[in-house]
């Protein structure tokens, strides 16, 4: 009887651990304290401004303006940065018929963030776009314990948290309402606006890019979507089966649903079966085509070459030099770009266009070095990471008659440049409610001065800044502490720590961190997870 009784207590004993265990690897970290807030103010300020009326658009110079965008592609990833595998012949010769940057930066290492940036001209974490939206976050323990616990997430590591947005707020991620987009700025001055390709700043009503500025929307709102059917035979698909964000992406983008969907002035869904770089252009010349009696503004966001990695095989076969099947995707993927690249170029030269109309060609962060396409040399890192190979990015501008062939830019610039170029050609006023961050580079490109654009460019994600001022770059993880100071005319690849040697010149870049801090809000939703990326090696580690 006695032997009985303990038995069963014990049972007790386990269930009630059980229990326990149950309750709190299940709870659910859902919480309401992510409420969205935008900033009315600035809401207010924008609508009065875009609302005052032009008398007079001929007071104003209106060039045509193309954006091209690539996405994940570094610097070093095309011929004209020193790339000897993949030869880029009509990138390259947008920067040797105009100008290249050979320190052009992004805003933000990951894709988002930085296409908020370049957009509205101000850093982003000024309205708090400093995070990508996510519609996942972890439900429970017990779900960060198996995404810690499993190498298949590596190289990712779950935020230990207990509280995670709400299904209506992650919904409300996107552009803030309050900013000023560029096509909404140019909208007010005449131009058509169009948008071919990824938008990736989020599907709210109020974030749409047709609620922001564009008269003709052609593409889709995730951070990826498929080029091509898993069934077509005439492309070669590569999935990349050891990195978890491909295989991810793979399964999210099959079928083209939701976020994935390819739409039309966001609302009609598309069905494609051509390759999606080769429609992205295709639109993006009808729209030219349907615009090109007054000044237009074409946006053209292709997703080449983020994964998931598929490429015609006319193109995969163009590669056989390149053994691995992941990297020789990647490069027919680059050299699919550079070729619709050309096609957009050849329909400005043939329409008589060139003398009128600015192209920017950049990428939204550098290479990702994480599922094996690239690896930025010779910079180090790459996107989600602040070392060079994450935030120099190619950066091109040509505009026939006026910017001279052959022209180079040496001294820093920023993808947010773009629109103050923009803005103070045209001889725009901006709004006084806010802070612009671009400079214009126009007297750069001609000689009118040799003085740096910027005192200092900045970047943060949470625990993780940095710094690029004069001849020295600091970059601060204040999660592990770690203080990593570069001088760049010597130490552009960001191999010899030096801040051991420079205390002062540390704790003072540091202070105008903190000080441009004092500028900025919090971030409107948190974050997912770090990025844990290891040095060659991996003799170091470093949180992203």
């Amino acid at each position: 009887m006695m032997k009985r009784k303990h038995v069963l207590i014990a049972i007790v004993v386990l269930l009630s651990v059980v229990a326990v265990s149950s309750g709190f690897l299940l709870r659910k970290f859902e919480s309401d304290k992510f409420k969205i807030y935008f900033d009315e103010k600035l809401i207010e300020g924008k609508k009065q401004y875009l609302s005052e009326p032009i008398e007079d658009y001929s007071k104003y110079n209106r060039p045509n303006i193309i954006l091209i965008l690539a996405d994940d592609l570094g610097q070093t990833d095309i011929s004209l940065y020193g790339n000897t595998k993949i030869n880029t012949p009509n990138i390259d010769r947008l920067g040797r018929e105009g100008a290249t940057f050979t320190e052009g930066y992004i805003s933000s290492p990951v894709c988002s963030p930085s296409r908020a940036g370049l957009l509205t001209g101000r850093y982003q974490q000024r309205f708090g776009h400093e995070f990508q939206p996510n519609h996942r976050y972890l439900k429970n323990m017990l779900e960060y314990f198996g995404f810690r616990m499993l190498p298949r997430f590596k190289p990712l590591s779950p935020i230990k948290t207990k509280e995670v947005p709400e299904v209506e707020e992650r919904l409300r991620q996107g552009l803030p309402p309050s900013e000023i987009t560029m096509a909404e700025l140019l909208k007010k001055y005449g131009y058509t606006c169009g948008i071919t390709g990824k938008w990736h700043l989020g599907a709210a009503d109020f974030a749409l890019p047709c609620n922001r500025g564009f008269d003709y929307q052609y593409g889709f709102y995730e951070a990826f979507t498929m080029y091509a059917e898993k069934k077509d035979t005439a492309i070669t698909h590569t999935p990349v089966r050891t990195d978890y964000m491909d295989m991810h992406q793979w399964k999210t983008a099959e079928g083209r649903t939701g976020n994935c969907a390819i739409l039309r002035n966001c609302c009609e869904r598309m069905e494609e079966n051509k390759y999606l770089t080769d429609v992205l252009t295709n639109e993006a010349i009808a729209f030219m085509e349907r615009s090109k009696d007054k000044p237009f503004f074409l946006y053209l966001p292709y997703n080449a070459p983020h994964s998931p990695l598929q490429a015609p095989n006319s193109y995969y076969e163009q590669f056989k030099h390149i053994a691995d099947p992941v990297k020789r995707t990647y490069a027919a993927m680059i050299k699919k770009l550079d070729d619709e690249v050309g096609r957009v170029m050849k329909y400005v030269e043939s329409n008589g266009l060139a003398e009128n109309t600015l192209i920017v060609f950049l990428s939204d962060n550098g290479g990702a070095v994480y599922n094996g396409t690239t690896d930025n040399a010779p910079y180090r890192g790459g996107k989600l990471t602040n070392f060079e190979g994450g935030l120099r990015v190619p950066f091109l501008m040509n505009w026939k008659g006026k910017i001279a062939p052959n022209t180079v830019v040496h001294h820093p610039v920023i993808s947010f440049d773009v629109f103050a170029t923009i803005t103070a050609y045209m001889g725009i006023e901006l709004p006084a409610d806010r802070t612009f961050d671009g400079a214009n580079l126009l007297p750069h490109l001609t000689a009118k001065t040799s003085e740096p654009p910027h005192e200092k460019l900045l970047w943060r994600s949470e625990f993780n800044k940095a710094i690029r001022k004069d001849e020295w770059k600091l970059m601060l993880n204040e999660y592990d502490g770690t203080q990593l100071l570069y001088h760049m005319p010597t130490d552009s690849t960001e191999r010899i720590n030096v801040a051991a040697k420079h205390p002062e010149l540390v704790k003072q870049l540091t202070n105008e961190i903190n000080q441009w801090e004092t500028e900025l809000v919090a971030p409107l939703w948190p974050r997912v997870v770090n990025y844990v990326y290891k040095d060659e090696g991996g003799k170091n580690t470093f949180a992203f």
